[in-house]
């Protein structure tokens, strides 16, 4: 089974084409990074715009990539939420279009569903169930994943999500977009203790997250001090970037407790940071048989294999979309 899916939620054009949701064919994306950095952020009519240009060509060449004409497609997935409406629309239009147009069956996929399942075109990939933290620019949730199509909302985000705290943060900073790239190389030479920052409490929930008052008291810290160069910038960003990464993995493995799972899945962009991926392994040590599946960097950003591989699973239930299918820009999964 060969699906060709389209990924536009925000601000990269993707298209993929994957047999059997395991095996890649194709895996295409064209980044807008240098289109928004001068703004220091996604503009979401700028990335639009981009994505009208940008998406037959980028199925195009998936198509040429993988070797196979439309006939040999069985399916046409897309995702239609949760994101930015006007990026959202022209993937979902598109994909109506090709799916018309060529006869076959249009599925549509949770942007968030595709990056919990991203892990399973990795090598070794999970079995349900597992623990899945979605970790990104526009989210930061809790997942237990018990089957393809059946997850469970654990806890959230109640305000800015982890990849939002880092690029705010480093625009704070004078940083280069995208910042949490920035962050993430700059404390590699610093010192996580050198500075402290308040820890993620939430009233109500204890595997929510909230990431707005480690924003604030960055923003206090450089009214007081101002931006530090050299050293100090690396240990303020190593702070900064430490207290982000603790609320994540001290909630991750207290879900994972609770619920007596034994694997952990991270996924999302945020999932790509260095000192992340670390930490996780380093308090997996800690608890016997806890096992930790970090997909391949290119699989944590946003594209379109992952959405393949929800398509696969959703086209096999028997899901399928119609003419009337609509960019969903508040989907909860």
């Amino acid at each position: 089974m060969k699906i060709l899916a389209i990924e536009t939620s925000c601000d990269e054009t993707a298209a993929a084409v994957v047999e059997d949701g395991v095996r890649v064919l194709a895996d295409v994306v064209a980044t807008q990074i240098d289109i928004h950095r001068r703004w220091g952020g996604v503009v979401p009519e700028l990335a639009s715009r981009n994505h009208v240009v940008q998406v037959m060509p980028v199925v195009d060449e998936a198509l040429a990539l993988a070797g196979i004409s439309p006939a040999a497609l069985d399916a046409v997935a897309v995702t239609s939420g949760p994101g930015l409406v006007g990026a959202l629309l022209v993937g979902v239009q598109a994909a109506k279009a090709l799916a018309l147009a060529w006869g076959k069956p249009l599925v549509r996929v949770n942007h968030l569903e595709g990056h919990l399942v991203a892990a399973f075109l990795a090598d070794p990939a999970p079995e349900f169930p597992y623990l899945g933290l979605v970790v990104s620019g526009g989210h930061t949730s809790l997942y237990a994943a018990r089957a393809f199509g059946d997850y469970q909302l654990l806890g959230q985000t109640r305000d800015d999500a982890a990849g939002e705290a880092f690029d705010k943060g480093a625009k704070l900073l004078g940083l280069p977009y995208p910042g949490g790239v920035a962050i993430d190389r700059l404390a590699r030479e610093g010192n996580p203790a050198a500075h402290r920052f308040p820890k993620a409490i939430v009233k109500g929930s204890d595997l929510d997250f909230s990431f707005s008052g480690l924003k604030t008291a960055l923003l206090h810290h450089v009214r007081k001090h101002g931006v530090p160069e050299g050293p100090p910038l690396a240990d303020l960003c190593a702070s900064y970037q430490e207290a982000i990464v603790r609320a994540l993995v001290e909630k991750a493995f207290r879900a994972a407790r609770r619920l007596q799972f034994d694997q952990l899945v991270l996924s999302g962009g945020v999932a790509a940071n260095s000192r992340l991926r670390a930490a996780v392994e380093e308090r997996a040590r800690e608890y016997e048989g806890m096992r930790v599946f970090l997909p391949p960097v290119r699989l944590c950003t946003d594209n379109a294999a992952m959405i393949a591989v929800a398509g696969t699973h959703a086209l096999l239930r028997g899901e399928r979309a119609g003419p009337e299918l609509n960019a969903d820009p508040a989907w909860r999964l």
